[in-house]
């Protein structure tokens, strides 16, 4: 089955090609950052009004680097939600439309499930079950995995998810947006040790996180230190959160029996993360699985991929025109393949 998978939940344009026999044909992504980098964050309303531009360029872009029709599509996958409203609205009604006109069928898709997923399209796939460490802007949870659609809340964020508390951090030290990318850089300039900063809920005896905290203690250092020292601010930073990812992620494999870790989201990118939980890891025996980079943050790949599973698991009726999109989905409801 080709499935071509469609991304709209937020500020990145995401098209792709997949078919379960000959794995991933074909992916274009357009990043809005540049559109949004003027108003330091995202504006939804501009972000809807480009995903109206950029769907159709992108989607002929994939069907012609495949070399494949739209004919030969046997379903179509759309980021059905959690995100901005309008945005999800903007890529459902594509596919719905276009499932429609084509007689085929369309799923949506949870986004962090395919987020979740999307180490699965490398070609050392991790195998069921595994523990997952969803890390990005939006959300920071730890899952236990045991199949499509069988996943287990472990624990989560009870304030700011780890990638936000990266782009705020970034705002007080005067990055520039998204703030991520543009602190772990300065982060590998600086002195990890020279401040020491809190780790919250380190030692609570669960899988939860808290990063609100920690944000606040660099808020109190950059007020008491001046932006002179921004390199060593952000290095600690980087540090702090990444101890207590990585222990609460191997924490959360013990807990589990699991001997796989899947880390995905847009703070999985980070280099510092990565070096630190692959070393730790591999000293329990833990295989940790990673998507490739540019899978990292939001693209169709992940969703035609998630999508073509569950279309092959179970029969789809022909697309019509009634749809509905999900800004606030809980993962832990969704149902098995």
């Amino acid at each position: 089955m080709l499935v071509l998978g469609i991304e709209s939940s937020c500020d990145e344009t995401g098209v792709a090609l997949y078919d379960r026999a000959r794995g991933l044909l074909a992916h274009a992504l357009h990043s809005q950052i540049a559109m949004h980098n003027d108003y330091g964050g995202v504006v939804p309303e501009l972000a809807s009004r480009d995903h109206i531009r950029r769907l159709l360029p992108l989607t002929r872009q994939v069907l012609a680097e495949s070399g494949c029709t739209l004919a030969e599509l046997g379903g179509i996958a759309y980021t059905q939600g959690p995100g901005l409203a309008g945005a999800l609205l903007i890529g459902a009604g594509m596919a719905r439309a276009l499932a429609f006109a084509l007689n085929i069928p369309a799923v949506g898709v949870h986004h962090l499930e395919g987020h979740m997923l999307s180490p699965l399209i490398s070609d050392t796939p991790p195998e069921f079950p595994f523990v997952a460490l969803l890390v990005s802007g939006g959300h920071t949870q730890l899952m236990r995995v045991s199949g499509i659609g069988r996943y287990t809340l472990l624990g989560e964020t009870l304030d700011d998810a780890a990638g936000e508390a990266f782009d705020k951090t970034a705002q007080l030290l005067g990055l520039g947006y998204p703030g991520g990318p543009a602190l772990a850089e300065l982060a590998a300039t600086g002195n990890a040790g020279r401040f020491v900063l809190p780790r919250p809920m380190l030692h609570s005896g669960d899988f939860d996180f808290s990063f609100s905290g920690l944000k606040t203690a660099v808020l109190t250092l950059v007020r008491k230190q001046g932006l002179e020292q921004a390199a060593d601010i952000a290095a600690a930073f980087q540090a702090a959160a990444a101890e207590v990812l990585v222990s609460k992620s191997l924490a959360a494999c013990t807990h589990s029996g699991a001997t796989r870790l899947v880390v995905a989201g847009g703070v999985g990118a980070n280099a510092h993360l990565r070096e630190r939980l692959t070393h730790e890891a591999a000293a329990r025996g833990i295989d940790v699985f990673y998507p490739r980079l540019e899978f990292c943050t939001d693209n169709g790949a992940m969703i035609a991929y998630a999508g073509a599973q569950r279309l092959a698991a179970r029969t789809h009726p022909a697309s019509d025109l009634a749809f509905t999109v999900k800004p606030r989905w809980d993962l832990a409801t969704l149902e098995g393949a």
